[in-house]
């Protein structure tokens, strides 16, 4: 199949994994859950003809395996020059394996002109199988939340999508020594878990649907954070026996406690972590506890960014 463009770039954002609602499937659907896409990280490729297959830039590995896959099961060819610019960092809570993966399967979309949606990328790639946030951050920026997996589920279905204001900031708390659980650790981690109590998992929908997404609608960031710190915690509190603790960092959950003591909100861990979060109003707010941070952990391994949410899609540039 012929290329139709000379060249595609594709910008993918990180995102922010909030917790999973429905951890035990009682009532028929497992998992769901809730995130947001971020602004200042992301991944960023390009790809043109080549006489063979060539990648570059960061993850070229994790790139160069994906384009090998997508390209056999779409019969097109893999003579191709792939530039990645930015990378988001692998297993830290970012979003990193998806974004990667569908960074390259729209590329070859749009290269080829194969006319595949998004959700036809993910389910190609095996995204998905837990948590569809990456889906759907790619697909339309700002806060989603997904109706988990039923028992024909192929992508799990997006069931909100909302815009952040522009004013919130997100700090995030890196610890620059290890990673989260991935592959088949995280397979291993889910199966040791006990079950999720039904009772739990009900409160956690109500919080969401009652009190979490009407108060982003009416832009309250108290009551928005409220509800996600409480998510987290119930959720944390669960995997504390695989990923020892309700932080994976015993360093990262003493800056979350710092922030909390700060007025900082929605408190939490990004998927298996390292990676902390939390909420604050303005970017003034957010530059002042950064500064405290960097002052108060600066001996530590830790690491800080301030973020805002991405209300857009991924995107697709043409050449």
């Amino acid at each position: 199949m012929k290329a139709r463009y000379q060249s595609v770039t594709v910008i993918a954002p990180a995102r922010l994994h909030m917790g999973f609602i429905d951890l035990s499937g009682a009532l028929g659907r497992h998992f769901g859950s809730i995130g947001l896409a971020l602004n200042e990280i992301n991944t960023r490729l390009t790809i043109s003809a080549a006489d063979s297959l060539q990648v570059s830039g960061p993850s070229a590995e994790r790139a160069l395996k994906c384009t090998r896959q997508f390209c056999q099961l779409l019969g097109v060819s893999d003579a191709l020059n792939i530039t990645i610019d930015n990378a988001i960092p692998e297993h830290i809570g970012l979003g990193s394996g998806t974004q990667m993966a569908l960074a390259v399967g729209a590329a070859l979309n749009a290269f080829y002109d194969l006319g595949l949606s998004v959700r036809e990328i993910a389910q190609l790639s095996d995204r998905g199988a837990r948590s569809g946030i990456g889906i759907g951050i790619f697909e339309t920026g700002g806060l989603v939340v997904d109706g988990g997996r039923g028992p024909d589920t192929k992508t799990p279905p997006m069931v909100a999508q909302m815009a952040v204001p522009e004013d919130w900031r997100f700090i995030l708390v890196f610890d620059q020594r290890g990673q989260g659980l991935h592959g088949e650790q995280e397979v291993s981690a889910f199966q040791q878990l006990p079950p999720f109590p039904q009772a739990q998992a009900e409160r956690l929908c109500y919080l969401l649907l009652m009190q979490g997404l009407p108060a982003l609608a009416e832009c309250d960031l108290d009551k928005f954070g409220e509800v996600i710190t409480s998510l987290q915690q119930a959720v944390g509190e669960h995997f504390a026996p695989v990923q020892g603790g309700v932080f994976t960092s015993p360093d990262v959950a003493a800056a979350m406690a710092s922030l909390a003591v700060q007025g900082a909100v929605a408190i939490g861990q990004t998927s298996w972590g390292p990676t902390g979060f939390c909420a604050v109003a303005n970017p003034q707010r957010a530059a002042e506890l950064l500064a405290q941070l960097e002052r108060q952990f600066a001996a530590s391994p830790l690491s800080f960014l301030v973020a805002s949410a991405r209300n857009q899609t991924a995107e697709i540039i043409l050449n």
